[in-house]
């Protein structure tokens, strides 16, 4: 283009050099030499200064060097367990269904439910007034046959024995007179005063009057060993039947007043005053709440790793601010056939009430727990992928350099991940700021971090 440039200027120039005088001439190939290179020249010149003036330190501005804003934290050595979790049912320890024992109209039960009760204190009170009549005809049937027994050991017994005192004597007077009779005519039948007939119906009745009196001897006997005591036994026997009559008399009279028959809680009230209970019937629930059972499922392929004791974190929904602990105290041993699930239970102490009968909470059991962990929080491990145990972390070293480190993690808990591999303990890491950021790169921690 140079070239043709100048072929322009000149054919332009040579009229003009035409016109002049013959001794102002000059041969066209200097000339032509001579402008070629004048615009060399010039070329040359605005390259080298071109060169020049980038390669003035003055003129270059030079490269700031990037650092970037993170937020950082101790790599730490610390407790740590695998926490599952569910929806748990809180359960009260202890539960009782009140129900009437008889059929009564209900005379006196007030409102209950939300109230708490003592064992034995009244919850209703039934109408009873036959009941209360057999009870005075039962007392009154007490008192006849200990009468009756007073009777025979006072009366009949001391009657009896004195008549057999008497027949014995009779019998006895009696023999000693028809031995008499017989010792005479004896004597008289040998001198031949009297018939051999009258000498043996002495003997006979001297024979007679003998076995009357060991027969009045036996009879005393068997009163004294026999008779007199079974009749005392009999009498013993139909006071002891009348007070068993008495006894379950009472008992039903006794259960015409219904009591709590644990402390707690009236969860429901079914039934009112001046209504009818049928026996059995239900009247009220009482629940002892101030130690409670939670029940949760769990996933049979979960379960495997929970054992009795392991500990257990509630949260109440109505106190969500509020943690409660306790251990599990069953696992058990069958699975539902159509959630594959599992039943844990954990006891808690429930003093102030807020795991209320029947309520919701979030159920987390702490297993494999693990002592002087490597930890860190959960926002300094780039995973590889969301399932992987692999990922890595971004350590800060002294020269504030951030370092990628390869690492191996383990069990999470919340906020913190237990490093299995790839740190120690002690290091810095980035927690904030760490995703994409690239290996080597200048780092500072925040301004809030610093004052904190």
């Amino acid at each position: 283009m140079v070239e043709d440039d100048i072929n322009e200027i000149e054919d332009e120039e040579e009229p003009i050099f035409a016109e002049t005088d013959d001794e102002f001439d000059e041969p066209k190939p200097r000339r032509r030499a001579f402008v070629i290179f004048a615009c060399v020249a010039v070329v040359l010149l605005l390259i080298v200064g071109y060169v020049m003036w980038n390669r003035n330190p003055a003129t270059t501005e030079p490269e700031e060097e990037v650092v970037v804003s993170v937020k950082v934290a101790k790599v730490e050595k610390d407790s740590i367990a695998k926490n599952v979790s569910a929806i748990g049912t809180v359960v009260p320890n202890e539960r009782a269904d009140v129900s009437a024992s008889i059929s009564a109209q209900i005379r006196q039960m007030g409102q209950l439910k939300n109230h708490v009760v003592n064992r034995g204190d009244p919850i209703a009170v039934l109408s009873s007034e036959d009941l209360v009549a057999q009870r005075a005809e039962a007392e009154a049937a007490v008192d006849e046959a200990k009468l009756n027994l007073q009777t025979i050991q006072k009366v009949q017994i001391p009657q009896a024995t004195a008549q057999s005192t008497k027949d014995i004597n009779d019998a006895k007077a009696t023999v000693d007179n028809t031995r008499a009779t017989y010792e005479r005519r004896r004597v008289l039948y040998q001198k031949g005063g009297i018939s051999l007939k009258e000498l043996e119906a002495s003997q006979l009745a001297f024979t007679n009057a003998e076995d009357a009196y060991r027969l009045a001897v036996s009879t005393a006997h068997i009163n004294r060993n026999a008779v007199d005591p079974n009749s005392q036994a009999i009498a013993v026997a139909k006071i002891r039947e009348a007070q068993d009559r008495l006894a379950n008399i009472n008992v039903q009279v006794g259960r015409g007043t219904v009591r709590a028959p644990i402390t707690g809680i009236v969860t429901d009230q079914f039934q009112y005053e001046g209504e009818f209970a049928q026996q059995g019937a239900k009247l009220a629930t009482i629940a002892d709440i101030s130690t409670v059972i939670v029940k949760a499922q769990f996933a049979d392929n979960v379960v495997h790793d929970l054992k009795v004791g392991d500990a257990v974190t509630v949260h109440p929904l109505e106190a969500p601010d509020e943690t409660m602990t306790g251990p599990v105290t069953l696992i058990s041993h069958s699975s539902d056939p159509q959630n594959r699930t599992v039943e844990v239970w954990a006891r808690f102490g429930n003093p102030r009430g807020l795991l209320p009968a029947n309520g919701a909470v979030q159920f987390v059991v702490e297993s494999q727990p693990i002592e002087d962990a490597v930890v860190v929080p959960v926002s300094a491990v780039v995973l590889d992928a969301s399932n992987a145990d692999e990922g890595r972390v971004m350590v800060v070293g002294l020269d504030m350099i951030a370092h990628e480190t390869k690492v191996k993690v383990g069990i999470k808990d919340d906020d913190k991940i237990q490093i299995v591999e790839g740190l120690l303990g002690g290091e810095t890491v980035v927690v904030e700021g760490n995703y994409a950021l690239p290996d080597g790169t200048k780092v500072e921690v925040a301004e809030e971090e610093k004052e904190e």
